[in-house]
């Protein structure tokens, strides 16, 4: 390579092509399409997911579904970050020097892609960009609104922070190296930078705020004075609570793991990667296991009188929209591969995979696409649920269920039994 000598070897040559501030951009740029994506798949199989956030419903037909207006966003971003990576490719030429010396044409794209979100453009889903910061600033706390007041939508940004946990690492580790003397953001990432406890701690807000929801769920079960029988003690939030409580031990342990000597802490290396292990383990198949039996409602960690119910496919459940089974059984088998990437560690062939930045960007990548995937079953689900209890409603009031700001228009869906809905397919035995 030409350039200085000193500081080639900091860098490989991936960050040469794709510094750490644009592989950041890229993957939030990358989210709002997933997101388009999501509502509009939805929307094809009749499923309002702007309803069940409470984003306020079309003012007619003539306007825009809310799926195009997030790909017009998507598309008001995306050129942009086009136009300034193929700026810094023409002015760097792939030089070391040059890329470390142009810090300032990505970092200033972070910034104006924040700005972008926070300013009130009129023509570019100013609502759904205040609603997005609203929620945002009641989540960021711990906060998590009431039933019916846009719960879901809290819980499902809160989980999407979860998977963006080391994207927003990497935001502080950008930002901090921009700003630090001597450094360079598109330099090799001082992920130290700021102390060697800030990035884990960074880390950790996200799991730190779905915590708090799932324990401010817990007591208002617990101090709720009209919970029927079917409420229970609320025993699953606190399990959901351990859940989240499990990725605490991973954080840290795999920062003593990067930046700490195992005999400070009276430890072996050998002793530190067992129980990082242990710990990644637990932390992976707990999750695993709550994805497919809490958050898609699925039966495969079910009894098996109810796994095998000939009433539905097996491991699924009764009412689905999706229109195969193998659209489940793919879905199961992807996110249990995406949340076993830390086995590229146990393969010696493969144990510095993941100190690569190539290798960072794709496993960043790979947990935001899962999370893409899994949105589609837990929208699903929730859907489901709700069309369910409209439908016992109307049978137990022995009337129409009129269309409100929780439910689908009346011409989507007739809310009477559900095994004889277009929306739920019946799958061959």
């Amino acid at each position: 390579m030409d350039g200085d000598p000193a500081v080639e070897p900091e860098l490989d040559a991936f960050s040469l092509i794709l510094p750490l501030p644009y592989r950041i951009a890229v993957i939030f740029v990358l989210g709002v399409w997933a997101w388009g994506v999501n509502l509009h798949y939805l929307s094809i199989l009749k499923i309002d997911a702007a309803a069940l956030v409470k984003y306020h419903a079309r003012a007619s037909p003539t306007v825009h579904p809310h799926y195009r207006r997030t790909y017009r966003l998507a598309a008001a971003v995306t050129v942009p970050l086009v136009v300034s990576v193929l700026l810094f490719w023409v002015i760097t030429h792939g030089q070391p020097s040059l890329v470390l010396a142009w810090d300032i044409l990505p970092q200033s794209f972070l910034f104006l892609l924040t700005i972008f979100f926070l300013l009130p453009f009129q023509r570019l889903s100013r609502t759904g960009r205040y609603r997005f910061l609203s929620t945002l600033k009641r989540v960021s706390i711990g906060g998590i609104a009431e039933a019916d007041n846009g719960k879901f939508g809290d819980i499902l940004l809160a989980d999407v922070l979860t998977s963006y946990a080391k994207v927003l690492g990497d935001l502080f580790v950008s930002g901090c190296m921009f700003l630090s003397p001597g450094l360079s953001s598109t330099g090799k990432p001082d992920r130290n930078c700021g102390g060697a406890y800030m990035v884990p701690l960074i880390i950790s807000i996200p799991s730190m705020i779905r915590l708090r929801q799932c324990l401010i769920e817990f007591l208002r079960v617990r101090n709720n004075p009209n919970k029927n029988a079917t409420a229970g003690w609320g025993g699953q939030h606190l399990a959901n609570a351990l859940k989240y409580s499990s990725a605490f031990p991973v954080i840290v342990l795999s920062a003593l793991q990067r930046g700490t000597d195992p005999k400070s802490i009276r430890m072996s290396e050998a002793g530190l990667f067992r129980l990082w292990l242990f710990f990644v383990f637990l932390n992976s198949f707990y999750s695993f296991y709550w994805d497919v039996a809490k958050d898609w409602d699925l039966t495969l960690f079910a009894p098996s009188s109810v796994r095998n119910n000939p009433d539905h496919p097996w491991g699924l459940r009764r009412h689905t929209h999706f229109h195969t089974r193998e659209m489940y059984y793919g879905a199961i088998l992807i996110d249990l591969m995406l949340r076993c990437t830390w086995s590229f560690k146990l393969s010696p062939h493969l144990d510095h995979f993941n100190d690569l930045e190539g290798s960072i960007f794709i496993m960043e990548f790979l947990e935001v696409l899962r999370r893409w995937l899994w949105i589609f079953f837990r929208v699903e689900t929730e859907w489901g649920k709700l069309i369910h209890e409209l439908s016992k409603a109307a049978k137990n009031a022995n009337a129409t269920v009129v269309r409100t700001n929780r439910g689908p228009p009346a011409e989507d869906i007739l809310l009477g039994d559900m095994t004889e809905s277009p929306m739920s397919p019946t799958f061959p035995k």
